[in-house]
């Protein structure tokens, strides 16, 4: 390392970043250069996911969105550590320097799986997983009607009526009353004025 011009380690990450830097800066100048530039109040509006931004931010969001964000970040972010302990426990190496290494990393693996599923098992029961807490109410509602009427009307019988020829015998009615109704004198118009005395 006597030569002066031998870049250090450090100064090799320093050039990677700078190249980096230098890259992301230039492909934001091109696009705001390259870009076409026509506004409109469509384009220049709050995007939110494909919805409308109406209305103030201000809104109240149910807590259930956070704590089931929570859950999978936990169980997906503890989930990850499975994968290398499968690549150590498929190790030859290791099996092969001590036989119970093995055995080792199986209960290892089995009590971190264990305390997961104890997490997991946990949420399932205080109802965190579910998207709605079911609440288990009969509805009751005070009326002054009996229930016995209700169940009168609910346990008698209806004749169903065929609807087309119910339809056929009103437009025989009405055909009849046209036909032999009489057009009446007409009378004119005769407007009611007010007396004085009023």
């Amino acid at each position: 390392m006597d030569d002066p011009a031998q870049l250090s380690e450090y100064g090799k990450i320093l050039v990677i970043a700078l190249v980096g830097i230098l890259l992301v800066c230039m492909t934001i100048l091109l696009a705001k250069v390259l870009s076409p530039k026509k506004p409109n109040p469509e384009k220049l509006s709050t995007y939110e996911c494909g919805e409308e931004a109406l209305g103030s931010s201000w809104v109240q969001i149910n807590p259930r969105f956070y704590v089931i964000a929570l859950v999978f970040l936990l169980f997906d972010v503890e989930l990850i550590f499975v994968f290398p302990w499968a690549t150590v426990f498929g190790s030859s190496e290791l099996s092969a320097a001590d036989a119970r290494w093995g055995w080792f990393t199986l209960a290892e693996m089995g009590i971190f799986l264990g305390i997961l599923i104890i997490g997991l098992v946990y949420v399932w029961k205080r109802g965190d997983i579910s998207w709605i807490r079911p609440t288990h109410q009969k509805p009751v509602l005070s009326v002054g009607i009996p229930a016995s009427a209700y169940e009168l009307i609910n346990s008698k019988s209806y004749a169903v009526r065929d609807y087309k020829k119910a339809q056929e015998t009103s437009v025989d009615l009405v055909e009849e009353d046209t036909a032999t109704a009489k057009p009446k004198a007409s009378l004119g118009f005769r407007p009611k004025f007010k007396s004085s005395k009023d």
